[in-house]
Order: structure tokens, then C-alpha cells, then sequence
């Protein structure tokens, strides 16, 4: 149906590298011109091999998950005439070993929250408007890891 594209891109420099001592740090490119700099989590690859500055691959996940979430959530809630003032999540990854005993994502937290110019939905209208963003959120249906919305 359609293709995303990103380019990475890595270089070793001066750096010996088969000693495991070389800077994880390297840029993604996105179609539209953005550049990331991006790099292993310290969490995974201690400093100095890693760049704490740069977006890791797990945290770009869970960004992922949450924008697209939101993204759906923004578009559902104008179908329903709801007017969004400002919409913020906090969104949390949690890795562990999975069922197949392999370390992975295997919860996102999302909590958004979500100020409304004017009425607001009720409760159960906001938890079938979170519902629905969620089933309809390719992120979310592309992932193993369970994704979890807890609004605010």
C-alpha cells in the first residue's frame, strides 16, 4: 500500500572497532529532510559509546507508538466535533524478556493529556475515543509489545 523510508547512517572514523570501543552514535534521514542524530541507549552501551543527546531506537519506538495514538485520537475526536486545545503524553517503554525468553518492548504506557476547548467528552466517550485510536493505530498493530492507554 505504501512505503516509509529512512536512511541510516554510520561511520567508523579513526576508531579501531574490533576492539567493540567505537561510538554508537550515527543520524537517520527521513524523506522530508529531517535529521536525527541517534544513537545506542547508555542503558544498552555504556557512555562513552553511546550518545545520551541522541534519540535511541527504543525511545523512538515508544515516540512512535505515542504519535501515531495521538495522531488518530486528534483526527476521530474533530469527526466527532470535539475541539482538542492541547493533547501531551508522557509515554512510557518498558523492555524485559518476553515469552520467547528474548529482551524486548514488551509494554508502552501511554498517558495522555488532554486539555478540551470546550465540552469534553464523558468517560466512556474518551475511553472509546482512546479505543478506537488505538485499533486503528498502525504502530500499534505492527507491534508484539502490548500498548496500554492510560489517560489522565
Amino acid at each position: 500500500m505504501h512505503d516509509y523510508h529512512a536512511r541510516i547512517h554510520w561511520t567508523r572514523a579513526d576508531q579501531t572497532f574490533t576492539d567493540n570501543a567505537y561510538s554508537r552514535a550515527h543520524d537517520w534521514a527521513f524523506d522530508g529532510g529531517a535529521l536525527v542524530r541517534a544513537s545506542s541507549s547508555p542503558l544498552s552501551v555504556p557512555l562513552p559509546f553511546s550518545d545520551p543527546a541522541a534519540v535511541d531506537p527504543e525511545e523512538a519506538l515508544v515516540a512512535a507508538t505515542a504519535s501515531c495514538h495521538m495522531l488518530f485520537f486528534l483526527w476521530l475526536a474533530a469527526r466527532a466535533g470535539l475541539v482538542i486545545d492541547s493533547y501531551t503524553d508522557q509515554a512510557v517503554g518498558h523492555m524485559d524478556t518476553d515469552e520467547r525468553g528474548r529482551i524486548a518492548i514488551t509494554r508502552i504506557r501511554l498517558r495522555p493529556q488532554i486539555v478540551f476547548g470546550g465540552a469534553a467528552p464523558t468517560p466512556d466517550q474518551l475511553a472509546a475515543l482512546h479505543h478506537e485510536a488505538h485499533e486503528r493505530c498502525y504502530i500499534a498493530n505492527s507491534l508484539r509489545a502490548e500498548v496500554v492507554v492510560e489517560a489522565a
